[in-house]
């Protein structure tokens, strides 16, 4: 998959993938009743990084790996500073 091992190319892998997985979860939240609950919802998004991460540390990509930690890491902060304001 990729060649490089780089930070930021996993910081910006770690941002597409809940970022499209939000949409997907933006989607359905308009269309099906029953998963108005929003919030474990963008967890699970999150939790999408957890699969990517594991197979980069499979694929030996330590660096893009800990770039995808750090994004996790970063929407975790806004999530809770969102939820925290409201």
């Amino acid at each position: 998959m990729l060649k490089r091992d780089n930070v930021w190319i996993g910081v910006v892998l770690g941002l597409v993938l809940p970022g499209i997985a939000a949409f997907v979860v933006e989607v359905l939240k308009k269309n099906v009743r029953l998963l108005e609950k929003d919030d474990l919802l963008y967890i699970g998004c999150a939790a999408l990084n957890l699969i990517l991460v594991r197979y980069l540390f499979r694929q030996y990509k330590e660096n893009t790996a800990r770039g995808v930690v750090a994004s996790t890491f970063i929407c975790a902060l806004i999530f809770f500073y969102y939820k925290v304001r409201q």
